[in-house]
């Protein structure tokens, strides 16, 4: 059965037609990703995590050889090596192994901080990122935040509390490095340690800074459960579409 020309005309062109349609599906999810985290932060993020872990875990361990306080860290969430063990071999608590821990991360989280805050300053994302900060946008975030109505939709916005928070923990990273410096060196930097009010000030601001970490990683970690689709995008640097994540869910 032979068709006339305008029957075939129109075969061709829904042919033509559900071919687009399927690829425009095809690739839709790849138009709809959004890049919003370079390769370099992504790398020195999950450093710096890293780094963290051994800063924090080895300085507990530190601590308990000459407490500031009327208490200890437990062994078991310090690093330093087995407790008894140093204590038969070397009659130490394990604060030789914690040194060496701590002097790595530290090595570990200079280097990969100076990576971090060069790309940032010489893009100027940290002045995309982070700036500006209001009091009027920093309270309509608060109140948002606790009636639950604070948005997450656009991943690559920080909102005002978030850009507090990040320039709150930024300027602990600073100090820290600092005040460890003056402790490790206190002789050698006395003018470091002099501005810290000595090598006992130094080791307070030092744990000060030590428990704000503390804090930021477990508000950070909680609102990272809370919005698992900032979890993806700094491991893939796209964002997911909020909708899109919801469904798949």
């Amino acid at each position: 059965m032979r068709r006339s020309g305008m029957e075939r005309t129109n075969l061709l062109l829904t042919t033509s037609e559900e071919r687009l349609a399927m690829a425009s599906v095809s690739i839709a999810p790849v138009q709809r990703q959004k890049k919003i985290q370079p390769l370099i932060v992504r790398i020195t993020h999950w450093i710096n995590a890293v780094a963290m872990f051994i800063m924090i875990g080895s300085g507990w361990r530190i601590f308990n050889d000459s407490p500031l306080f009327p208490f200890i860290f437990h062994p078991d969430i310090t690093l330093g090596g087995d407790v008894q063990l140093s204590f038969e071999k070397w009659q130490d608590s394990g604060m030789g192994g914690a040194l060496q821990w701590h002097f790595a991360g530290m090595w570990l989280l200079v280097l990969n901080g100076l990576v971090y805050f060069g790309y940032n300053i010489a893009t100027g994302r940290f002045a995309m990122k982070l700036l500006p900060v209001t009091v009027k946008g920093l309270i309509g975030d608060i109140r948002d935040a606790l009636t639950l109505k604070l948005s997450h939709d656009d991943l690559s916005v920080y909102n005002h509390a978030q850009k507090l928070l990040y320039i709150g923990v930024l300027a602990l990273g600073v100090l820290v490095v600092l005040s460890g410096l003056a402790i490790w060196k206190p002789v050698q930097l006395w003018w470091l340690t002099d501005l810290f009010y000595g090598f006992q000030g130094a080791r307070w601001v030092h744990f000060v800074c030590m428990s704000g970490f503390v804090l930021f990683l477990i508000v950070h970690v909680a609102l990272a459960l809370l919005v698992p689709r900032t979890i993806i995008t700094m491991v893939t640097g796209n964002a997911p579409p909020a909708h899109d994540y919801t469904q798949k869910e």
